[in-house]
């Protein structure tokens, strides 16, 4: 055809085995639930933020049931920033009053609509909610080693309803972390924490943190120690050994806790590198950690750790 250029060949055939390689994951997890927990670096990168939400329209539209609970916390600490006054942090928990509770609210609803958007516009269905909407996230006062640091929730029931009828309508639900108390107050809940409790209350076969990190090392100073496969063991053994630390600590033991509770595979993958969930769920690769069962099956590539 005039003006049309071919494409090599080579460069066809790759494309060809790479659809090929998917095939089997494919197979595996239609039809089944997964949550994305979404935050960090990827959300403040317009190009991250579009290849992550074609990562979810794509897993939607192959046969899967993607869920996306989202974070948005330095867009709330820049908005309080506005307001002229100081984000408090007590063991990586915003200190949240009440004008500070009002922002993060007002914050987490322009990211959860904006989202909506970005996934219409590659025209899949999605609706955006948050925690209060059908009473999906109960939730109690948390205290921080004795500290009462707030409006911040820690979950005690996800009511499950609303989540599966949008999911039966072919929706992808999209859950900003706000959660109402027994006497209906707004509370603001740690977006690693609501991920962990929706992906367990519904079942999830995947639950996938998107985070600023590659993933969990042996060795945090060398790049070479990457675990692909984690099993609960090796996982209770690196955190009891000092091997884990920092902000990693309280993220893997919430994975442990997802997968003690139910999740078949728990991810963490670095959300700066194009295209990690279809990297990690779909070629034999992988490109961060995965944390599974001690009896979960391995795909022939997995070595675990």
């Amino acid at each position: 055809m005039e003006g049309y250029e071919m494409e090599p060949m080579d460069q066809i055939l790759i494309k060809a085995q790479t659809l090929i390689e998917a095939l089997p994951y494919i197979q595996k997890f239609n039809k089944k639930k997964v949550v994305v927990k979404y935050g960090g670096s990827a959300m403040l990168d317009a190009d991250l933020q579009l290849n992550v939400i074609k990562d979810v329209a794509l897993l939607k539209l192959i046969g899967m049931q993607p869920i996306i609970v989202h974070g948005g916390g330095k867009e709330i600490s820049k908005w309080v920033s506005l307001l002229g006054h100081e984000s408090k942090f007590v063991e990586g928990f915003r200190v949240t009053d009440e004008e500070t509770m009002e922002v993060a609210e007002m914050v987490l609803g322009k990211v959860n609509k904006g989202l909506v958007q970005m996934i219409e516009q590659l025209g899949v269905k999605a609706v955006g909610i948050s925690g209060k909407d059908g009473a999906t996230l109960k939730v109690e006062k948390k205290y921080v080693s004795g500290q009462d640091i707030g409006y911040v929730g820690n979950i005690t029931e996800v009511n499950t309803e609303l989540i599966n009828t949008l999911i039966d309508n072919n929706f992808v639900p999209v859950i900003a972390p706000i959660g109402l108390d027994d006497d209906f107050h707004a509370y603001n809940i740690n977006a690693d924490d609501a991920a962990c409790a929706v992906a367990s209350a519904i079942g999830a076969e995947k639950l996938a943190f998107l985070t600023d990190i590659e993933g969990v090392y042996t060795d945090p100073t060398d790049k070479n120690t990457l675990i692909s496969v984690l099993t609960l063991d090796k996982a209770d053994e690196l955190i009891q050994d000092g091997f884990i630390g920092g902000g990693m600590l309280p993220k893997l033991k919430n994975c442990i806790d997802a997968v003690r509770n139910g999740v078949s595979r728990v991810h963490i993958l670095d959300g700066r590198m194009e295209h990690c969930l279809l990297l990690e769920f779909f070629t034999n690769r992988g490109i961060g950690t995965a944390i599974i069962n001690n009896e979960s099956i391995l795909f022939e590539h997995e070595k675990v750790q």
